[in-house]
């Protein structure tokens, strides 16, 4: 069961998602739900995802909590010091934002399906 503010998908940047699916899958067995060809899911032990669209992955490995409620977390992460980099956006699968925590590193925050004003 998914929990807000628990740790719940890690996304990888990848400039060449078919090679990283290749040395993954060979070196570790792992297995993909391809999004269109920018985009590779896994579900490991942790569920992630390999990012290569351009202007959208992280430069380094994103962790993603999730919330039930998005507009409520986004404001709590702002009332404690979080800096809103990406405002809420919808995505295959929900919606999500971005954000840097005190000491700089980027995280995000998901949820599924429409906010509950739209759905």
């Amino acid at each position: 069961m998914r929990e807000d503010g628990k740790l719940d998908y890690l996304e990888f940047p990848a400039t060449d998602v078919p090679a990283v699916k290749t040395f993954y899958g060979a070196a570790f067995g792992w297995r993909f739900q391809d999004y269109g060809p920018e985009y590779a899911a896994f579900s490991e032990g942790l569920d992630g995802g390999f990012n290569g669209h351009e202007g959208d992955a992280s430069p380094q490995p994103l962790p993603v909590l999730y919330a039930h409620d998005l507009e409520a977390m986004q404001a709590k992460v702002e009332a404690a010091g979080g800096v809103i980099i990406k405002p809420i956006y919808a995505f295959p699968g929900g919606r999500r934002f971005h954000f840097r925590d005190p000491a700089g590193s980027e995280l995000a925050v998901w949820s599924e399906g429409l906010p509950s004003s739209e759905g």
